[in-house]
């Protein structure tokens, strides 16, 4: 049988073995040193009622006018006997004897002091030069019955109060690890990317060095996490200017030259540098996706920002393509709505460009939160929807992208807890893709 992997369990189950084991073991004792304190009594009881007796019965027999009569005391009333008693003389003949008293029981007079037979303890006094004697005779079964019934006054409690010192052990085990719970509580509800130290849990002086351990352990991964995220957005940041001013040149080389090969090669760098400011942005909202607060804890109406993001789609080439009918009450929520921007603005482009050309590209959000984008387009198997929201993962279309769109969606849903999902066909149809986000809403005082 295999130890409890629970500490707490163990540590239970020692203390309440150990418990018990000293109890029983306290019990055993005490019963074996009751039961030699209760022979001491019962022996002072046969002799003392021997000592007691015998004076009488000396008065009694003197005073007979006929010698060797066997008179047996009379019984009063009913009563269990546990102390029996003969008087004889010199030739061992029974002189007096109580109401229940067997001779048989009864060793001849050896001298005065205790005898014991097999089943009884008996005690000798002696007088008028020991012409005269007196046995007392108490059962032995009188005694095992006493020493049974003191067994059972010490071991029936031990039944109830054992069980109940181990619910108390178990009750105070459980609330001297509450400190561990909630220390492993504070762990195990935070994010996947919540890295910030735990808050002051009062905890005793064995966890207090854990935590600290802890928090230093998660500032040190913060700060590593910090430092990647800043390079990465820094990098892109940085790029934008030159990046700016290269195109820049590459158009005027293009305004200014009359040789068409070389036109020609300025607008391929004009392309490539394009490309590269387009991916430079989506690192930087990848850096804010994974660095920043996602929710800030005041809501806003979340239709003001998809209506902001929309009005800047219809004014490009795509804008026919648009089906948006904004929902009529407002929907609001704690995400921060920059990072909601980035979302709606990623999804719809994501839409636009790798639907098929010329749909229309459904936007829709409910008074729920949910964000619901869908485009036409081949039915994606799961296995690739599933690969979609990778960086750097791109459809099999001929669209170009940079592959971190649906990333970056993907990023901040997980650490704003959204609910995002792909669906492919759209539910009722038989093509299409449906990309949709759950933000959570709250209510308005």
């Amino acid at each position: 049988m295999r130890a409890p992997r629970s500490l707490q369990a163990r540590l239970a189950i020692l203390i309440g073995l150990g418990v018990t084991l000293l109890w029983i073991i306290t019990a055993t004792v005490t019963a074996t040193l009751l039961r030699q304190e209760m022979n001491e009594v019962f022996d002072s009881a046969l002799q003392e009622t021997a000592q007691r007796l015998l004076p009488l019965a000396v008065i009694d027999i003197i005073d007979r006018e006929e010698e060797g009569l066997s008179q047996r005391i009379a019984n009063l009333r009913e009563h269990s006997e546990f102390l029996t008693y003969i008087v004889r003389d010199a030739q061992g003949r029974v002189l007096i004897s109580s109401h229940a008293a067997d001779p048989s029981i009864f060793p001849p007079y050896d001298g005065v002091g205790f005898r014991q037979s097999a089943t009884h303890r008996l005690y000798y006094e002696a007088a008028l030069q020991e012409s005269l004697t007196i046995a007392v005779a108490e059962p032995l079964d009188h005694r095992a019955s006493m020493a049974r019934e003191m067994q059972l006054g010490l071991g029936l409690p031990l039944l109830v109060v054992i069980p109940l010192c181990l619910v108390v052990i178990f009750g105070a085990v459980r609330f001297s690890f509450r400190p561990v719970r909630q220390l492993r509580n504070a762990l195990a509800s935070r994010g996947a990317h919540d890295l910030s130290p735990t808050s002051n849990l009062d905890l005793p002086s064995e966890l207090a060095p854990i935590a600290s351990a802890t928090n230093d352990l998660l500032a040190r991964l913060n700060a590593a996490f910090e430092a990647e995220r800043s390079l990465a957005a820094n990098a892109a940041h940085e790029l934008r200017t030159p990046v700016a001013g290269a195109i820049a040149q590459a158009q005027r080389l293009q305004s200014e030259t009359s040789d068409p090969v070389a036109a020609h090669r300025a607008a391929d760098i004009e392309t490539t540098l394009k490309r590269l400011t387009r991916l430079s942005e989506k690192l930087i909202q990848l850096a804010r996706a994974e660095g920043g607060r996602l929710r800030t804890g005041k809501p806003a109406d979340l239709r003001l920002v998809l209506r902001l993001i929309v009005s800047d789609f219809e004014r490009t080439p795509w804008g026919s393509q648009i089906d948006f009918i904004p929902p009529d009450h407002p929907v609001m929520s704690d995400i921060d709505p920059d990072a909601f921007g980035i979302v709606c603005r990623n999804l719809i482009e994501n839409a636009l460009k790798h639907g098929t050309p010329g749909s229309p590209v459904r936007i829709r959000l409910s008074a729920s939160g949910r964000l619901s984008i869908e485009n036409d387009s081949p039915v994606i198997k799961p296995e690739i929807l599933a690969r979609l929201t990778r960086r750097f993962e791109r459809g099999s279309g001929s669209a170009e992208g940079s592959g971190l769109g649906l990333a970056i969606v993907r990023t901040i849903a997980e650490r704003a807890d959204c609910k995002f999902e792909l669906v492919s066909p759209i539910a009722g149809r038989t093509r299409g893709m449906e990309a949709a986000v759950i933000v959570p809403t709250m209510r308005l005082q």
